[in-house]
């Protein structure tokens, strides 16, 4: 993706110094310091886990779920 930017001259002057000082270009530096302002990604903890080791998939669903209740009270879960 290409997002246009205008910095005020005094912050690309400054942006371009710290490229020239690290060897890289402006839009790198500029990049590294939107990511070092932006908060993380959240990632979700149960996203890609892997197998259940289970045969049984997400068509019997409301079965597993069902089983997995079964005989608990609501200050059980």
């Amino acid at each position: 993706m290409s997002l246009t930017v205008h910095l005020p001259e005094d912050l690309a002057r400054r942006v371009t110094e710290v490229a020239e000082a690290r060897h890289v270009s402006p839009e790198q530096v500029a990049i590294e310091s939107i990511e070092a302002q932006l908060p993380a990604r959240r990632r979700l903890s149960f996203s890609g886990i892997g197998s259940s080791g289970s045969a049984r998939g997400g068509a019997e669903a409301d079965e597993l779920i069902a089983e997995h209740f079964a005989g608990k009270t609501a200050s059980d879960v």
